[in-house]
């Protein structure tokens, strides 16, 4: 436990007024005080239950202090309240809600581990484990969704998308990529969007070396992404979107063998461009005469050299205006399977956007590039862990539906729910959490708890 270097701090103000002292003698207080709402989600979904099953303990019983649930449920815990690092076990060891959480009494349970501890436990975890555990956790966002709509959904859109975890020691498998001209690994990242609900809800993350291309690994986790959902979903349709780093012909015909709708962003070609030769004249007409930027939806059937045979390609031809500046043509293309008009199915392509948002949460509000350990391994197995913080942290965001937290990022989440003060109180019967009576959003706090399960009153 950290030294208490500096117990009692003087401040002084005007002379009208007392001197102010700062003191760090609060025991059994906490600044985690919303992290209860966490672990009744948790227990709601039994995340961290099922996925510490899949991580085998080889240990004596005999002299097993920290058992691998807890371990796990401290790491993702913490990620969940901000702490990106095992290296802040050290000051979150005695902390009350920390404790709880884990499921050990506040006041009186035994300490969390130690940072050396934690270190261990996430460089022990094996390929098959990390599978296992990766697997667990699409099922439980599955069944999750399953239950929130009772087993019927018009349409389930998957979204796959690669991003950049930069890397700055000597990790396994970090190469230099050049598109993001840095040293890194690179996550392949999933989502499921249900019906025409505006957030996608992370489903897979899996950590790839620096130098994979956009495809690397996506065929086998698409497909039982499918079989999965299709048993959880019968009948439903599902849809698959990707930017253009999947438009090779296998990923293609993958696409039309599992038959599902998909709408696949296209690189632009000397052929494309061509063809888009009339739109973006017709686009540059109507620029000039309104002064702004214009645009104009064609359609046209192609097929590149190594594709079998020819697919509907959508043509968006724009030509942006900007003040001081000359004119320029922007065409953009998708190749898809669906039927509807083209500025409606581009408009479908468009809504990737979400994807995006949901990966800057992932790196700004969790910290998914933390990967430091030197191993892949146990990389991958810290990826997981953050996954599992954010599926926490989403069910979370979906349970303040109708509050001002409905549609905050994770890090306003963490701020408004999580990070409240609390002074614990334990008699024999229950255990009391004192919260600031003038907390700004305990309001809205109150209306979650309610949500996930507590009893007014």
């Amino acid at each position: 436990m950290a030294t208490d270097c500096i117990p009692q701090l003087t401040l002084k103000f005007h002379q009208k007024m007392k001197p102010v002292v700062a003191r760090f003698d609060a025991e059994h207080a906490s600044t985690d005080g919303g992290g209860l709402l966490l672990k009744a989600l948790d227990e709601r979904l039994t995340l961290t239950e099922d996925l510490a099953a899949c991580l085998p303990d080889r240990r004596d019983p005999r002299k097993v202090q920290h058992e691998l649930r807890d371990r796990l449920r401290q790491r993702v815990f913490g990620l969940a309240c901000g702490y990106e690092d095992g290296h802040d076990a050290a000051r979150l060891a005695d902390d009350p809600m920390h404790k709880l959480a884990v499921g050990r009494d506040p006041l009186t349970g035994a300490a969390l581990a130690s940072q050396p501890t934690l270190s261990r436990f996430e460089n022990a975890a094996g390929p098959r484990a990390l599978y296992r555990m990766g697997w667990t956790l699409a099922a439980t966002v599955i069944a999750q969704h399953r239950h929130r709509l009772k087993g019927r959904a018009r349409r389930i859109t998957i979204d796959l998308d690669p991003t950049d975890d930069p890397t700055h020691g000597q990790q396994e498998l970090a190469f230099f990529n050049g598109h993001y001209d840095s040293w890194c690994s690179r996550p392949l990242v999933a989502t499921l969007t249900f019906n025409d609900e505006a957030e996608p809800y992370l489903v897979a993350v899996v950590l790839r070396p620096g130098n994979s291309p956009a495809k690397h690994g996506a065929f086998g986790l698409l497909r039982t992404l499918l079989r999965r959902l299709r048993r959880a979903f019968p009948g439903t349709p599902l849809r698959v979107r990707v930017d253009g780093g999947f438009a090779g012909n296998d990923w293609l015909d993958c696409l039309d063998a599992e038959r599902v709708e998909y709408v696949v962003g296209l690189a632009s070609n000397p052929r494309l461009e061509r063809r888009a030769g009339r739109l973006l004249g017709e686009a540059y007409g109507l620029s000039k005469y309104s002064g702004r930027t214009e645009h104009v939806y064609g359609e046209t059937l192609y097929a590149a050299q190594s594709w079998l045979h020819r697919r509907r390609v959508l043509i968006k031809a724009e030509v942006v205006r900007l003040p001081g500046r000359d004119p320029t043509c922007n065409p953009r293309f998708v190749v898809t399977n669906l039927a509807d008009a083209p500025a409606t199915v581009y408009a479908i392509y468009c809504q990737r956007g979400e994807m995006e948002n949901r990966l800057k949460e992932l790196h700004h509000g969790l910290a998914l590039d933390r990967t430091s350990c030197s191993q892949f391994w146990a990389n991958q197995f810290r990826v997981l862990l953050t996954a599992a913080a954010y599926v926490l942290l989403q069910a979370l965001r979906q349970q303040a539906h109708g509050t001002d937290c409905a549609r905050a990022q994770v890090s306003t989440l963490r701020e408004r729910l999580l990070k409240m003060a609390v002074w614990v109180e334990c008699s024999v019967r229950r255990i009391v959490l004192h919260l600031p009576r003038t907390a700004p959003w305990g309001t809205t706090w109150q209306r979650v708890a309610v949500a996930v399960g507590a009893v007014p009153g």
